[in-house]
C-alpha cells in the first residue's frame, strides 16, 4: 500500500519543522515535503502528488489563499484536502478561505492534538484515512513545544537563556492566579484594530515600549513589550497557573502607532526568565524570537523601530 504524502508550505522554517515532526511521530509511514512559499509550492503539485496539504497564509510571493484558489482551478487538485496553518484565525479569514474551498482550519499557534485532529479530518472525507493509520501511532507529547524541543535539540536539554541580572524561574514556587484571557480582534489583513489591551499602568512594570497580546498554545496572555530588534522581542508578562515553555510556538499581536496598528507575528520562546530577582517573581520576562519571512511583516517591524519603539540597550541575538 502507497503511503500518504503531505506537502507542508510555510515561509518559516521552524514551523515546517513543528508540523513534519508532529506528523512523522504520530505517523510513522508517512511521507512529507515542505516549501518555502506558495510559488515553490505551486510547482511540486504541478509534478508530482500529493494526498494534502497543510499551508500557512502570509507568505512571499505567493500567499496561501492564492495557491489555495489556484489549486481548486486545477482538475486534479479540485478534491485534494488542502487546510490552511495560520495565525489568521478570525472569522472573516475563516469564511474567506471557505469560499476558496479549504478543507480545514487550524489557527496558529496550536497544540499536536489540534493539527493531527485536522489532518485526520480533511484525509477521512476522501476515503485515505485508513491508509495513514495502517501504522500504528507512537507516543506523543500534548505540548507542541515538547516537541520541538526535540526536534531542535536531538533530545539534549535546552538552557533557559535571558538577562544576567535576572532571577531563574521556580518550578515549584506558588504560582500568581491566571488573568483572564482576552478577546480576539477583528482581523482586516496584516494590520488591523481596535487594539490590545496591555496590562493595567499600576500593576504592569514600568518602562514598556509598547503593548501587545501573546497567543500560547496554552492561552493568550496580554504583555508590555520591553524592547524590539528585526529578530526579536522582549515581552513581560504577568505569572500565571501555567508557565510557558522554551521552545513554545506562539504568535505575537503586536500593537504600536498612532492608528492603534496590529500585526500578527510568528515565532516560538527563545528565553524565559524571573523579571524581579526573586523565585516567585509576579512577572516573566520572556524573549520572543520571530520567525516570518513575509516582507511585509519585516516592513512593519522595521517601521516600528525606525518610529523609537526599540529599547536603545536592547541587543538582537542576545
Amino acid at each position: 500500500m502507497s503511503k500518504i504524502s503531505v506537502l507542508v508550505v510555510d515561509d518559516a522554517s521552524f514551523i515546517r519543522d513543528l508540523v513534519k515532526k508532529c506528523l512523522r511521530n504520530y505517523f510513522p509511514g508517512i511521507r512529507t515535503e515542505d516549501a518555502v512559499n506558495g510559488k515553490k509550492a505551486q510547482a511540486m503539485l504541478a509534478r508530482e502528488a500529493f494526498d494534502l496539504v497543510l499551508c500557512d497564509w502570509e507568505m512571499p510571493e505567493m500567499s496561501g489563499l492564492e495557491l489555495l484558489t489556484w489549486c481548486r482551478e486545477q482538475d486534479n487538485l479540485k478534491t485534494m484536502p488542502f487546510v490552511m496553518v495560520t495565525s489568521r484565525g478570525d472569522k472573516e479569514n475563516v469564511v474567506q478561505a471557505i469560499q476558496a474551498g479549504v478543507s480545514g482550519y487550524v489557527s496558529k499557534p496550536f497544540t499536536n492534538e489540534q493539527l493531527l485532529t485536522k489532518v485526520k479530518q480533511a484525509l477521512n472525507k476522501v476515503g485515505k484515512l485508513d491508509t495513514l493509520m495502517n501504522s500504528a501511532p507512537t507516543k506523543m507529547n500534548s505540548a507542541f513545544g515538547n516537541d520541538s524541543l526535540s526536534a531542535l535539540t536531538g533530545g539534549k536539554p535546552a538552557v533557559v537563556g535571558g538577562a544576567p541580572a535576572a532571577a531563574a524561574v521556580n518550578p515549584f514556587a506558588k504560582p500568581a492566579a491566571a488573568a483572564p484571557a482576552p478577546a480576539a480582534a477583528p482581523s482586516r489583513g496584516l494590520l488591523n484594530s481596535p487594539p490590545v489591551q496591555a496590562p493595567a499602568a499600576s500593576k504592569a512594570p514600568a518602562g514598556g515600549r509598547g503593548q501587545g497580546q501573546l497567543r500560547l498554545p496554552s492561552g493568550n496572555q496580554q504583555c508590555v513589550i520591553k524592547a524590539l530588534s528585526i529578530k526579536e522581542a522582549l515581552l513581560v508578562v504577568k505569572r500565571t497557573d501555567t508557565l510557558p515553555q522554551i521552545l513554545d510556538s506562539a504568535v505575537l499581536d503586536l500593537e504600536q502607532g498612532d492608528n492603534a496598528e496590529i500585526a500578527r507575528l510568528n515565532g516560538y520562546l527563545h528565553a524565559i526568565v524571573a523579571h524581579e530577582q526573586k523565585a516567585d517573581s509576579d512577572w516573566l520576562q520572556l524573549t520572543f524570537r520571530f520567525v516570518d519571512q513575509d516582507a511585509q511583516k519585516l516592513d512593519y517591524i522595521s517601521r516600528l523601530i525606525a518610529r523609537g519603539t526599540a529599547q536603545k540597550h536592547f541587543v538582537p541575538g542576545a
